[in-house]
């Protein structure tokens, strides 16, 4: 029997396609969704028998598992529990989107560990296991309703291309696929990047759409200084910071970046394209640092998800940066550790701002000791 092929773009209620795949994969049968990369094949990772028909299907061998499908990095915590930071760090600024992240399976108390063993065989291979979050809205309305993991590999058979349209999803697979969800041509119309992490590195194992040198930056650590107008004490504490790591590093401040550590700043209220204060100006001419080119910007999202250490100049920054973005709690900490804040130097003399320089110097100092060795 051909599968039932619907056109998302012209759906009434995207609600009921939603549904009508969440029952789909719930009673066991394969769904072609798209994705952004290329249309994938998806199957409850709950039942032995739709895992097992995936693997028939696709034709993989042994030693080529298929890919847990996740919603976003939080998520993936939940099957593996030791996610290594590079691997927190790539999944928060790639996901959802075109890398797929192959990680080890160690945790006792991963949610691998409660699929059926025959599905954990599947999934894990030689201690590895695949953990993708496909940016299509379908897929992860999908990921929100269906009680349980779903497994996913790319529409098509062993040794074929892969399929970048829904037509090509039907020629390739026939009757073994039920559902077929029709959003015409992917937008990338090639593979995920898949990435094998390891401790403090990584290594390409298929490439795709993101390139090994953009996947570099992105895995560097990331430093966010935060005040309130990004115009005195972040850009401030931005350049002592990027000079201290540079010391340590035993490099200039303007190779940070190539040592793997990118140092910013920005504003909870701050406008963009502001100017820094003439007289945080001076003392960065004091201190060996030029802000003339400094522009501010304000707290974004992105700017919050990207960020490993987030340092705040008072605890009510903090908190309010924890209050709109709760799973940051963790890596957002108030600059000054021991209680107290660091004052706004704004509209005073240049002396209070030489006293400003001085306290945060002193209170980045301890967290160096924070970044990767």
């Amino acid at each position: 029997m051909p599968p039932v092929v619907i056109d998302i773009r012209s759906a009434e209620d995207m609600r009921d396609v939603v549904h009508r795949a969440v029952q789909a994969l719930a009673e066991g049968h394969l769904v072609a969704f798209p994705t952004e990369t290329v249309y994938g094949l998806a199957a409850s990772a709950l039942s032995e028998t739709a895992i097992a028909k995936l693997a028939s299907v696709r034709g993989d061998e042994p030693d080529r598992s298929l890919a847990l499908a996740v919603k976003n990095a939080e998520d993936a915590l939940d099957y593996v529990p030791d996610l290594n930071p590079l691997g927190q760090r790539l999944a928060r600024r790639c996901w959802p989107g075109p890398v797929t992240l192959v990680a080890e399976d160690r945790h006792p108390e991963g949610l691998i560990q409660q699929l059926p063993e025959v599905v954990r065989k599947t999934i894990v291979v030689e201690g590895l296991v695949r953990l993708r979050s496909p940016a299509h809205p379908v897929i992860l309305d999908v990921l929100r309703l269906l009680p349980g993991p779903v497994a996913i590999a790319s529409a098509n058979r062993r040794g074929d291309a892969e399929s970048v349209t829904a037509e090509e999803v039907v020629a390739a697979l026939h009757d073994d696929v039920q559902l077929v969800l029709d959003d015409g041509r992917s937008r990338f119309a090639q593979p995920a990047t898949v990435v094998r992490l390891k401790d403090d590195t990584f290594e390409v194992m298929v490439p795709g759409v993101v390139s090994e040198k953009v996947l570099k930056r992105l895995s560097s650590f990331m430093v966010l200084l935060v005040c309130t107008g990004n115009t005195c004490r972040s850009p401030m504490a931005e350049e002592i910071m990027r000079q201290m790591i540079a010391e340590r590093l035993g490099c200039r401040p303007s190779e940070v970046e190539d040592h793997g550590v990118i140092v910013m700043s920005a504003g909870i209220a701050a406008m963009m394209g502001g100017r820094a204060s003439p007289e945080a100006v001076t003392i960065g001419d004091r201190l060996g640092f030029d802000l003339r080119n400094h522009e501010s910007q304000p707290l974004t999202p992105q700017l919050v998800r990207h960020a490993d250490l987030i340092l705040t100049m008072t605890r009510s920054h903090r908190e309010a940066i924890v209050a709109e973005w709760p799973e940051a709690g963790q890596r957002t900490h108030a600059l000054v550790q021991g209680g107290g804040n660091v004052a706004d130097p704004i509209g005073g003399p240049i002396e209070l701002y030489e006293q400003c320089a001085a306290q945060m110097k002193r209170e980045l100092r301890p967290w160096l000791e924070r970044l990767p060795q």
